[in-house]
């Protein structure tokens, strides 16, 4: 890639964060918008729609900057959760190691590369035509001759040393404060019903016996002492869509209800007479809502999955029973930590445990054939980068791409654009197979769709980019032995002038974008005509972590993989940075809101990450210093790859146990500070029921209908 291609990939982006910037600024503004731009404020009640006019709200302002950039991490903490906080110190961190890393390689490395002369003098006034290599360590002269250029390779080795250093010691210290704030967080909390028990599944069923009377059976006898209840879980699917028909139609019937200029009888048929829509509507609902009730009765006598959540009077009873094999065979009575009542995913009971185990095999495969398939846009998009190559593909565009401007767009912009729209569908297809693998709540859905995300994007933009655009356009180099080295040195780190490009397009506008959230509004303007506006006929968005901790996951991987070989990457990924942590907190003040809470269960997904980008830059740098003639470098940093695994081995004992399950002195202090707690037998009431599914409970339909906050469905107990 040329150089120009870079600026006009860098043109581009940086118009689209502008306009971004500038229309959200003036969007966000009008009461229509609330719902897309501030429905957290909205559904909290502390933002109203005001319907007069006022020019402002034409006018673009940065005052949204300011009051982002003020928030603390205690705010942060006390609004949304412990999650948002680590979600936040990801941002953070990476800022720290690449603003460390950003002295070295631009003040240090990047001149030194630059002035290397391996591939060619550089002319300063037609800086533009070169191509991004004169900006890497391919350009730095190798160790064959004794000359001052040569010499410079040590700097480069002095670097690794001291970022994996600097490295190391930020992870310490956030695995080590992180691990604090989550025991400060857990006894700061009020009791919680996730606190006091677990999640029994595959249990064994004698005949002529039910599940709950098994599991009533087994704890009594063998945890007497701590047993509180046990709720079992029964499949409630068809339930569960005959409770959502209802609730579409009563909302109809309240939409009609709070219009009363809009016309309630329509025809039925072109000559069919007129009939009365809200009779119609409360008539049917009335058969739903009957069919619901018999639905509910078959479920609670024939429905019961071999799964039951038990809960104990403490919770140091619950860790024991966690954490104790019940039974001799330990396919049975197997036992899980259980997630809030509202994180449960309830269609999610496969019991069974070779089902599960069948299910993981299920998903393995299809993320396979996924990574397969996603080579197909890889290799295009690499095609994309290599003009010639392009021109062997489509000789009929051979003299449209001769122009500078369309040639500097097809390969700049165009590749990192459409490998950023084909990433788009990765996170919910992601999700999904996590859906299916028998997780119990949401939030391990989502751990591991993030996990799968990383290492997704890890495999097919980092690994696939770099084998397809210097292997497979150069398979030529095959037919010449001896200058494979020397090719290879040069080939791999060229690969660095796609991801400068990929981190502006993927980083700088998608970040942008995220701000401006296009699709909401979209979707809002789609929607509005066929709606009336109302605050509560709108969900609160939740952030979907496993779409964002792995693109800045990835972004660090890049920025600590080539900040030797072309620290240009440097100045990109801290600028796309400085955006994300400006413009989520933005996010999280007046868009998103926790869906649920694991207290920081997401960094130990980082903190691997971080390790293994580590020790991919050291195994690069193995074979760099070895292609660049400096064998003693390259057995020196060994050692250095040696050192970084037992570190991460001492943070796997130290710190990990503790984002497991919390440890005995911290639950039996908290037991013992609830003897004490006059308010502890009204939670027990509470904790037997906690546990219901939702599905279950008696419905109940407002026969007033004034607005949407009337519940549609409430439990008695």
């Amino acid at each position: 890639m040329l150089v120009s291609a870079l600026l006009t990939s860098v043109g581009i982006n940086f118009g689209l964060c502008v306009l971004f910037f500038i229309l959200y600024s003036i969007l966000r503004k009008q009461p229509s918008n609330y719902e897309v731009y501030i429905p957290r404020l909205v559904a909290d009640g502390s933002s109203k729609r005001r319907s007069h006019f006022n020019l402002e709200r034409l006018i673009p302002s940065p005052g949204w900057v300011k009051r982002a950039w003020n928030v603390t991490e205690d705010d942060l903490l006390s609004a949304s959760g412990l999650d948002v906080v680590v979600f936040m110190r990801v941002i953070t961190f990476s800022l720290k190691v690449f603003l460390f890393t950003a002295i070295i390689g631009i003040f240090v490395l990047l001149p030194i590369n630059f002035t290397g002369g391996e591939l060619s003098e550089i002319d300063l006034e037609d800086l533009s035509s070169y191509s991004l290599d004169v900006f890497t360590i391919s350009n730095v002269k190798s160790g064959s001759k004794w000359k001052p250029k040569w010499m410079w390779l040590w700097a480069h080795f002095c670097a690794v040393y001291l970022v994996t250093a600097f490295v190391c010691i930020l992870l310490y210290n956030e695995y080590k404060y992180i691990c604090l704030k989550r025991i400060a967080y857990f006894h700061s909390s009020k009791p919680q019903p996730h606190q006091f028990t677990v999640l029994v599944r595959s249990v064994p069923v004698s005949s002529g016996s039910s599940v709950g009377e098994s599991v009533e059976r087994f704890f009594t006898e063998y945890h007497p002492s701590t047993y509180l209840s046990q709720m079992v879980v029964h499949r409630t699917n068809k339930l569960r869509s005959l409770i959502n028909d209802a609730k579409k139609l009563y909302k109809r019937i309240i939409h009609l209800q709070s219009d009363p200029n809009k016309q309630k009888n329509t025809r039925i048929g072109l000559f069919g007479q007129k009939v009365d829509l809200m009779d119609q509507f409360e008539k049917k609902l009335e058969d739903i809502e009957e069919n619901v009730r018999l639905e509910q009765s078959e479920v609670s006598m024939a429905e019961e999955v071999r799964a039951a959540f038990v809960s104990f009077k403490t919770r140091y009873g619950a860790a024991i029973a966690f954490h104790m094999q019940q039974s001799t065979n330990p396919t049975q009575w197997v036992i899980e930590q259980a997630p809030e009542p509202k994180d449960v995913y309830w269609p999610f009971f496969s019991s069974s445990f070779m089902r599960r185990w069948i299910s993981k095999l299920v998903v393995i495969v299809a993320c396979i054939l996924l990574t397969i398939l996603f080579l197909i846009p890889v290799v295009l998009v690499q095609g994309l980068t290599n003009l010639s190559q392009l021109e062997i593909w489509f000789p009929f565009l051979k003299s449209f791409l001769t122009i500078t401007f369309v040639s500097s767009v097809v390969t700049g912009y165009l590749p990192s654009l459409i490998l950023l729209l084909f990433l788009k569908i990765v996170p919910p297809i992601m999700e999904f197979l996590s859906s299916i693998q028998g997780y119990i709540c949401h939030s391990d859905i989502e751990k591991s769709a993030c996990n799968k995300v990383l290492w997704f994007t890890i495999w097919n933009i980092f690994f696939a980019t770099v084998f397809s655009g210097s292997v497979l356009y150069q398979v030529s180099i095959l037919l010449d032995p001896k200058n494979i080295p020397s090719k290879l040195a040069v080939a791999v780190p060229a690969q660095a002038s796609f991801f400068v490009a990929y981190v502006v397009t993927s980083g700088w506008t998608s970040t942008a974008s995220e701000l401006f959230r296009i699709i909401p509004l979209f979707c809002s303007l789609i929607r509005r005509p066929f709606s009336k506006d109302t605050d509560d006929d709108f969900e609160v968005p939740s952030i979907p972590f496993h779409r964002d901790i792995p693109r800045i996951l990835f972004f660090a991987l890049l920025g600590i993989t080539y900040f030797f070989l072309a620290p240009l990457i440097l100045p990109f990924l801290l600028i796309y940075l400085c955006l994300a942590y400006v413009i989520f907190r933005n996010q999280f003040i007046n868009v998103y809101a926790p869906r649920y809470e694991t207290a920081g269960k997401f960094w130990p997904i980082v903190h691997n990450s971080m390790i293994f980008s580590l020790v991919l830059m050291q195994a690069i740098a193995v074979g760099i210093f070895t292609l660049k003639k400096l064998s003693v470098a390259s057995t020196l940093i060994f050692p250095l790859v040696v050192l970084t695994l037992l570190f991460n081995e001492y943070c796997r004992k130290r710190f990990l146990p503790n984002f497991i399950a919390y440890p005995a002195e911290v639950l039996i202090k908290r037991d013992r500070e609830d003897q004490n707690d006059r308010t502890m037998g009204e939670f027990y009431d509470k904790l037997v029921t906690a546990y219901q599914d939702p599905a279950m409970l008696p419905i109940h339909f407002s026969d007033n209908g004034e607005s949407l906050n009337s519940p549609l469905i409430s439990s008695t107990v």
